[in-house]
């Protein structure tokens, strides 16, 4: 008797990717916390507002660190290569792109409905606000994995 081969079983890693338990139509669900409530988190608001490549930075950091091991980053530094990308690219006016490109790629990772040309006027006009929702989606996430607040 032979058995046939079989795809070996992928496991999505990560932690609970809609942790309000929000409605996920065909097109996705949406953000967990809207793009006007980032007063909502003070702290992450004012340095969003001031320096937002440290928000990206972190943002960025901690996406890629639950992309890749599943778990959230233990520490995310402040100034990092990707918040240097974007003090750069700010100063030339793009950083816009790679704020788009991030967004992009949160919505796929929590099924959230939205599209290119959303992420850019939402990257172009509400900047904090963009980083804050960003924050926040992914903190729902560390948080469904034990981990405390950033």
């Amino acid at each position: 008797m032979s058995y046939a081969p079989q795809a070996p079983m992928t496991v999505q890693s990560g932690g609970n990717r809609n942790a309000k338990n929000l409605p996920v139509t065909a097109e996705g669900r949406e953000w967990s916390n809207g793009l006007c409530s980032c007063c909502d988190e003070p702290g992450t608001c004012l340095v969003a507002c001031c320096c937002p490549c440290i928000t990206y930075g972190k943002v960025k950091q901690r996406h890629e660190h639950l992309r890749t091991h599943g778990t959230p980053a233990a520490d995310p530094s402040m100034v990092s290569g990707d918040c240097c990308l974007h003090l750069f690219t700010a100063y030339c006016g793009v950083a816009f792109i790679f704020q788009m490109m991030n967004r992009g790629e949160i919505r796929s990772r929590y099924n959230i409905k939205g599209g290119g040309c959303g992420d850019l006027c939402t990257a172009c006009c509400c900047t904090p606000c963009e980083l804050v929702q960003e924050s926040r989606e992914l903190e729902l996430e560390e948080q469904s994995l034990g981990h405390q607040k950033h």
